[in-house]
């Protein structure tokens, strides 16, 4: 993580990097109670606050994307995404896990909330997202009582809305 976020902040110019992926979870969560399922991705999405037209996102994608040297050096890769790729809870911002350490420098983490993390997986809708969800749930890492409260945040369409309930409310009483 470290290494994905100072490399982004070099590319880019921009010290401030946001982890809206799976991967966020490690702002809030250490790694080694984490489940198997919840490690599995080598792939750290990474957006930023002040990129408009996703031209920093792009940089990131060419520089240390998916098949790129990095990538195949290092064997994991950060994907350039924008802010708004993440459907995510009301107050998601003031929730944010900042990551700061010598090794990320010049840049900073900004990695959501490991309940907010897990809504916004909640609403893609995948089965690795359902798999990664249960598996945090089933851990004891995440309150699916904070997700349920959260879920009531989103600006979803009542279907979408409906369908969370309904899964959390499956996994809440398991």
């Amino acid at each position: 993580m470290e290494h994905v976020l100072r490399a982004a902040s070099q590319i880019t110019g921009d010290s401030e990097v946001l982890v809206i992926g799976s991967q966020s979870v490690l702002g809030g969560i250490a790694e080694e109670v984490l489940p198997p399922e919840a490690t599995a991705s080598i792939e750290v999405d990474v957006a930023f606050f002040d990129d408009p037209d996703d031209q920093k996102a792009d940089q990131v994608d060419g520089a240390i994307g998916e098949l790129s040297a990095f990538h195949e050096m290092y064997g994991y890769y950060a994907q350039g995404v924008s802010v708004s790729t993440a459907v995510l809870p009301t107050g998601w911002r003031d929730r944010l896990v900042v990551v700061e350490t010598a090794s990320t420098a010049p840049g900073r983490g900004y990695l959501l909330d490991p309940h907010d993390c897990v809504v916004s997986k909640l609403v893609a809708g995948r089965e690795k997202d359902f798999v990664f969800t249960a598996a945090l749930i089933r851990c004891g890492l995440i309150d699916p009582k904070v997700v349920a409260e959260r879920i009531e945040t989103l600006d979803v369409p009542p279907a979408v809305r409906q369908r969370l309930r309904d899964w959390i409310a499956y996994h809440r009483n398991r």
